[in-house]
């Protein structure tokens, strides 16, 4: 006997679900760089609009790099329609409402105020500048662009992580109560050989800082996010432990990266920065930052104990969170694992069944997702270019108090 139909309880067939009469309005990104970091915004955008309901579709209109050849290649395999060599070419498409800037700190200043002056959106890379100075005229620019409609975000991804999301949440519902400390590091190990080539990351020209801008960024404003509130003051050391490295060359023949035998340059940046700071409320924070730290691949660890109980994290394992609640019988007490799969956690309600986990490619999805949606409601995006510039600030008052022999050094505000 033929299968009986799905009926519903008047016995006829189930109504079709609806179909959308009208597709969402197309978002035009055109990103400026296609490495490491123009590779995961690469996946973000290909990604958000096939799981999250949102109320404009991206397209990956077009990408830019010097390298013809390169950047060719580049959108072919992650998916831009066009490529471009010149980012003045990419600003001026009428297909781009908005630039994404994966390029090296040196650059950001000038693509992120000149796309907003052309009445384009902007996603920019963390951190937000190479300089205070910098960092401030692109706010200027994007508080000029805000009141045309415009959004500027800068890219911390981390924050788009479920757990550290859901830990923000924790505190703000007052989980913890007052804090006392906020406690983090940041800790690679790509630079422990001292053969390791000069790569632009090396040179304060182009990268602005080592360690202190590349992974210590992210500390400061996971800090600042969780906490909800800025930190004021910061004692700080740094060290550049091996302060010549080999040139990369590509010698006739050879492969581009590969090393000359006797050609090298400066290291003219950190190799670690530990700092302790005091945010505003009187909470005390400490800070270690290196990519000399043998073993740990990308291990960013963030701790943050108050009056009422404590919250821990490790990016290694990013689809956990570790919670303490001091109010409870002490016979009973503990550091417990909460699994944030669960729909009901940020971001969840579109991916899997709970414990399906999650990873670190999401975060550029779930970035991704805030940014439209901020452009599509016209609100203020977060973190924003006003908070970019609060990072840098803090940044430049650790290289500052490094330099002066560990004073403390205010943050201005």
């Amino acid at each position: 006997m033929a299968r009986r139909e799905e009926t519903d309880q008047e016995g006829a067939a189930p109504p079709a679900p609806a179909v959308p009469t009208t597709s969402p309005p197309v978002l035009g990104v055109g990103m400026v760089g296609y490495a490491f970091m123009g590779a995961a915004h690469s996946q973000g955008w290909r990604t958000a609009g096939h799981v999250f309901e949102l109320p404009m579709r991206p397209v990956l209109a077009a990408v830019c790099g010097r390298d013809r050849t390169a950047v060719d290649a580049a959108a072919a395999r992650h998916g831009w329609a066009a490529a471009e060599t010149d980012w003045r070419a990419l600003i001026a498409r009428d297909d781009v409402q908005l630039v994404d800037i994966c390029t090296p700190g040196d650059s950001h200043a000038e693509i992120a105020v000149a796309a907003l002056e052309a009445g384009k959106h902007v996603l920019c890379e963390k951190p937000l500048a190479n300089t205070v100075a910098e960092a401030e005229a692109m706010t200027e620019a994007a508080r000029r662009g805000a009141e045309r409609g415009q959004v500027a975000m800068v890219g911390f991804n981390y924050r788009r992580v479920p757990a550290i999301a859901h830990a923000r949440r924790l505190i703000a519902e007052g989980r913890l109560g007052a804090l006392r400390h906020v406690r983090a590091a940041y800790l690679q190990d790509w630079l422990v050989d001292p053969e390791a080539p000069l790569t632009w990351r090396l040179e304060r020209e182009r990268a602005g800082s080592g360690a202190l801008g590349d992974l210590g960024a992210h500390l400061v404003d996971l800090a600042q996010y969780l906490a909800g509130e800025p930190l004021v003051g910061v004692t700080a050391v740094s060290e550049t432990f091996v302060r010549e490295r080999p040139l990369p060359a590509a010698p006739p023949g050879g492969l581009p990266g590969t090393v000359g035998p006797a050609a090298r340059g400066a290291v003219t940046v950190d190799d670690a920065a530990l700092f302790t700071g005091r945010l505003a409320s009187g909470a005390l924070a400490s800070f270690e930052t290196t990519r000399m730290a043998a073993g740990r691949k990308n291990a960013l660890r963030l701790e943050i104990n108050g009056e009422r109980g404590s919250l821990a994290f490790d990016l290694e394992r990013l689809n956990e969170l570790a919670f303490h609640d001091h109010t409870e019988p002490a016979t009973t007490a503990g550091f417990r694992r909460i699994l944030v799969t669960e729909p009901q956690h940020p971001y969840l309600e579109a991916w899997w069944p709970p414990g399906h986990a999650l990873g670190y490619e999401h975060t550029f999805v779930h970035q991704a997702r805030d940014l439209v949606r901020a452009i599509a409601e016209g609100t203020a995006p977060a973190p924003s270019f006003a908070d970019g510039l609060q990072v840098q600030r803090v940044l430049a008052a650790v290289e500052e108090s490094a330099a002066k022999n560990s004073v403390h050094t205010p943050v201005a505000l």
